[in-house]
């Protein structure tokens, strides 16, 4: 099973995305994080500085991708007959 830390890494590679990328993706949703923290995110399991991602950090990421990819979501237009 991919942990958070093999998703990120994969969407970063398929997407060809520097840290800076990720960092402005982030805050897009105002979401604050470091490169240095970024980096701990992409380190071996095994080396002393590896962070474990959790849900937050991959939920706050896909959805700054959204919003880089597609734009703001405007507000949606009222139906006719709804109040």
């Amino acid at each position: 099973m991919l942990s958070n830390n093999d998703i990120l890494k994969k969407l970063r590679v398929a997407l060809s995305l520097k840290d800076d990328d990720i960092v402005k993706i982030l805050a897009l949703v105002d979401f604050k994080i470091t490169k240095g923290a970024l980096g701990d995110l992409f380190r071996n399991e095994d080396h002393p500085s590896y962070v474990e991602a959790g849900d937050q950090i991959l939920r706050n990421f896909l959805n700054g991708l959204i919003i880089h990819k597609r734009g703001v979501l405007e507000k949606p237009k009222k139906i006719k007959g709804e109040d």
